[in-house]
């Protein structure tokens, strides 16, 4: 075992673990206000889908942006059963994860997928209608720190979304609790009442959350296609946003903590693959591969504890519909 081998499989923590990382960071936003978003699977496998095509089309930026717009779409329909109708949060969210799924499949389609990319620049070459990948996000290593032993291919040798993640959670972590805006967030999910009678707008607040959300989730699943696995698979989210949820647990909603929640996960899809390149039998990367879908199901079955919910200070007004007084 190599420092080379060493420093492959931590660059390819961080790169997987990005996923993980940006998908947590909206979904703490809105659990920290009191919604549950299940919808996560959904809402990444259609931004893979749509960055998918729009990367052929017109390029990566206009990729994670029409990823962004397609998932704050979806935050706000989740939001519109959740917070306007109080429809049950569970339900609400497998539903806009069987949406997004089903959609992604459909415009991912290869007659869809050309149907599409004809309307969106008629200008395409043939081959570019039947191209069975997208272009790879470029790689922009850091001069210098990219050569640090260790540090260096896991943090500064990678491509830009890396970096602007990895800046993102300690942002988020101060905007949600050292401001007064990340204090509102906070005690919307914790007593929506009380915030309300202090004049919060409870409504406001989660409608921007869902959005959030989304949005992040969204651009997780253009990074998932974009950043590492550019060939399109029906399912290619292989479970990662539930993944995600079971890491904001673990994290205990921080977004500083779900960077090391990321990155652990993240490693554990790397060791899977890694493990089958040292010829291990076929048990032992399956059973790597298990681990983190048998995390997911224990924390979220425990998150259902009450007696669970209160020792890992979980918001006391998670899941729950608000229904204001008059």
């Amino acid at each position: 075992m190599s420092l080379e081998w060493v420093g492959s499989v931590l660059a390819g923590t961080t790169s997987v673990g990005v996923v993980y990382l940006l998908g947590s960071l909206g979904e703490i936003y809105a659990e920290r206000s009191g919604i549950l978003n299940l919808g996560l699977e959904g809402i990444m496998a259609l931004g893979a889908a749509t960055s998918f095509i729009t990367t052929i089309a017109w390029g990566h930026a206009v990729a994670f942006f029409v990823a962004g717009v397609l998932g704050i779409l979806m935050g706000l329909l989740l939001a519109f059963f959740t917070v306007s109708l109080r429809l049950n949060q569970i339900a609400v969210g497998l539903a806009i994860t069987m949406l997004g799924s089903g959609l992604s499949g459909f415009i991912a389609f290869p007659t869809t997928r050309k149907t599409i990319l004809r309307a969106l620049n008629p200008e395409l070459p043939s081959t570019a209608l039947e191209a069975q990948s997208a272009p790879m996000l470029p790689s922009a290593p850091l001069p210098f720190l990219k050569d640090v032993p260790i540090a260096g291919p896991m943090l500064f040798n990678h491509n830009p979304v890396v970096y602007v993640s990895l800046i993102l959670a300690p942002t988020m972590w101060f905007l949600l609790f050292r401001t007064s805006v990340g204090l509102k967030i906070r005690s919307v999910g914790e007593n929506p009442g009380m915030a309300d009678a202090l004049g919060i707008n409870v409504f406001r607040i989660r409608y921007l959350t869902c959005m959030l959300s989304g949005a992040f989730s969204a651009m997780a699943g253009a990074y998932l296609i974009l950043g590492f696995q550019p060939f399109w698979i029906e399912g290619i989210t292989g479970g990662r946003g539930f993944i995600t949820l079971s890491l904001i647990i673990l994290s205990a909603w921080s977004p500083l903590r779900a960077v090391f929640g990321s990155l652990l996960f993240g490693g554990i899809e790397v060791l899977q693959y890694r493990l089958q390149l040292f010829g291990f039998g076929a048990a032992s990367p399956q059973f790597v591969l298990m681990l983190p879908y048998a995390i997911a199901v224990i924390t979220l079955s425990l998150l259902s504890i009450e007696s669970f919910r209160k020792r890992i200070s979980a918001p006391a007004a998670l899941a729950k519909p608000y229904y204001r007084e008059e």
